[in-house]
């Protein structure tokens, strides 16, 4: 089973998913902006990432720049930060597994496929 965290507004997040549905039988689709993370969810993710929860924000987000740019936070704390705002989770995150990518690109989605992370 195959799944991706999902903004269906966002083009690379469509583009990967419609690049899933050419590859495999089986996603699972979590829209994360409405089927919430929780903290234990998130870390789990950014586990199977392999990063530091900070390497997962989007850093260009109004609330990223308004409310925690320059600031300094625990990573148990910037977990809390992404589940309360999501908008700031880089997106799509595929999982295959246990193995993750940000897949904002081809190359990090078919490696990911293919076994080659």
């Amino acid at each position: 089973m195959i799944k991706i965290y999902h903004n269906p507004r966002c083009s690379k997040s469509r583009i990967a998913l419609d690049t899933l549905k050419k590859s495999v039988d089986e996603i699972e689709v979590i829209e994360y902006l409405t089927d919430l993370f929780t903290e234990e969810s998130l870390k789990k993710v950014v586990k199977q990432l392999a990063i530091k929860p900070l390497e997962l924000i989007r850093k260009n987000e109004p609330v990223y720049v308004e409310h925690f740019k320059g600031k300094e936070y625990s990573n148990d704390e910037w977990i809390k930060i992404m589940v309360e705002n999501p908008k700031l989770i880089q997106r799509p995150i595929v999982v295959i597994n246990s193995v993750a990518c940000i897949a904002r690109d081809e190359e990090s989605l078919n490696n990911l496929i293919t076994g080659r992370k």
